[in-house]
């Protein structure tokens, strides 16, 4: 789980809204990206609130098939369905007098989004199986980060549900935003490695280990952080770490494999180009990727790190692009 940690102007902006809105008892939309602690921003929503003494019962709602959801959320009576052999309450009516957590709220089916506007609005639902209404007090507490807006647009999702949900907003800044924190965090991280193998120096990072920590784009925010800092922690010899691995995937000798086939020339990549156009557009494009990756590792002399910035991506991109299409490479 990410950690609630941070100083920079962005993150104590965002704890601050957090903390107002947790003692209104409404609604909240929380959006960000993967590894933000979006879970642990709920946590802390409802242990502000009035409600702490309550429960806080979460669902991932992606986790789940779309025909289980309604069943899991509202519960169902014994005969409901096939299986249903005794009636089962639902996270609903578990939450009762605390906060649901929905977690990726984007993948609910529309039908099962009605029901979940009504608990909204009236307080009640029906058991699936049951016309029998059942009378909650839950705070809903929802997290995605997919654009609901456009959704909504799309027939997707219930506009009227995202009105109800959105009484507040926050978004969840990137760690990437979040200047001043990336190595506030990595020390903590790494402290906490330190301790748990028993080690009893406090970690630090090199210069180059805390440019490579601060240069990086962290697509996996937080959560990544904390991986690539625990890592690196348990594989240092000493307390000093020098060596950051982004990704534990990359082997060593990969970037410096030589092709086996010719190496072909700047004007066949110009032909292969024009003739592009006369494909269609899946095919071309994935052409086009592995002429242009071919390029740039043949002109940074296959050092990965400088191609990624010749394509103008992040070294984690193009290790993706590179895994992608490596039998077409090699």
């Amino acid at each position: 789980m990410a950690e609630a940690l941070g100083q920079s102007e962005v993150f104590l902006e965002f704890q601050e809204r957090l903390s107002r809105v947790a003692l209104v008892n409404r609604p909240v939309l929380l959006i960000g990206e993967r590894g933000t602690g979006k879970e642990l921003a709920a946590s802390r929503l409802h242990f502000l609130s009035s409600r702490w003494k309550g429960p806080l019962v979460a669902l991932n709602c992606s986790a789940l098939t779309p025909s289980l959801i309604e069943s899991e959320l509202f519960g169902y009576e014994k005969g409901a369905f096939t299986g249903a052999e005794r009636r089962r309450t639902g996270r609903f009516e578990a939450a009762n007098g605390g906060s649901l957590f929905l977690d990726e709220i984007g993948t609910i089916p529309i039908e099962v989004q009605e029901k979940i506007l009504r608990v909204v609005e009236y307080g009640t639902f029906e058991r699936v199986g049951s016309s029998d209404s059942i009378e909650v007090d839950v705070r809903i507490i929802a997290a995605t980060n997919s654009d609901l807006v456009a959704l909504a647009a799309e027939g997707r999702f219930k506009q009227d549900l995202l009105d109800r949900l959105s009484f507040e907003v926050l978004f969840l800044p990137p760690l990437r935003e979040r200047k001043g924190d990336i190595l506030l965090l990595a020390n903590h991280f790494a402290g906490r490695m330190a301790f748990e193998l028993g080690r009893e120096e406090v970690p630090q990072f090199s210069s180059e280990a805390t440019a490579a920590l601060e240069s990086y784009s962290w697509p996996g925010n937080v959560r990544e952080l904390k991986n690539v800092v625990e890592r690196a922690a348990y594989r240092s010899d000493s307390s000093l770490i020098t060596d950051i691995v982004f990704d534990p995937f990359h082997a060593p000798h990969v970037g410096h494999r030589i092709p086996k086939q010719e190496v072909p020339t700047v004007e066949t990549d110009t032909a292969s180009i024009d003739n592009l156009l006369d494909r269609p557009i899946k095919e071309a494009v994935r052409e086009l990727e592995v002429l242009l990756l071919k390029k740039a590792l043949r002109e940074t002399k296959y050092h990965q790190r400088k191609a990624a910035q010749v394509l103008g991506l992040t070294y984690h991109q193009l290790r993706g692009l590179y895994r992608k299409y490596i039998k077409e490479i090699e």
